[in-house]
């Protein structure tokens, strides 16, 4: 009974000395990480899990390189529309920076507003990207303004985009 401990201790702690010695190369690893490579799960994809409740951390990059999102436009105005509309426009960037750029999310301040963004996916410096923001229009009247935050590996982190309209009721 005792030899068959002591070769159960022994498995275990060769097991446990085996796991340690990958986590110090996962750790080795990662100390040279450039910021456009996020947070991944085990499969060494970045997945939109990851993303959850901007949950990602970017690490500062070691090159000091940072990616860039430039808009087009950060604000857009629909101008009139009728309550119970949903009006839809397409937010135009560049990456002009020096890295590759991850959007995490792109969260608006109500639910009536949904933005659609280029998930799981490195946008390299120079390349263009496309972020559509829906709007629906049902139960407002008035002047609106609604904000889409962009959460991203640029230096600041979040990049923030703007629609407004003024809702008429029909009648």
């Amino acid at each position: 009974m005792l030899r068959k401990i002591r070769i159960i201790a022994v498995f275990s702690l060769a097991i446990l000395g085996a796991s340690c010695k990958n986590e110090n190369k996962a750790d080795e690893a990662n100390s040279n990480v450039q910021q456009e490579q996020p947070v991944v799960n085990g499969s060494g994809k970045t997945t939109s899990e990851d993303f959850q409740n901007q949950s990602i951390k970017f690490p500062k990059p070691v090159d000091g390189k940072y990616p860039v999102i430039t808009f087009k436009e950060t604000e857009f105005d629909f101008g009139d529309i009728e309550q119970g509309d949903k009006v839809e426009h397409t937010f135009e960037f560049t990456n002009t920076g020096e890295a590759n750029l991850i959007i995490a999310d792109a969260k608006a301040s109500c639910g009536c507003t949904v933005p659609e963004y280029p998930k799981n996916e490195y946008i390299k410096p120079g390349d263009t990207g496309k972020i559509k923001v829906t709007f629906d229009s049902a139960r407002k009247v008035g002047k609106t303004s609604k904000t889409i935050t962009i959460i991203c590996n640029t230096e600041k982190g979040t990049e923030l985009l703007t629609i407004k309209t003024t809702i008429k009721v029909a009648g």
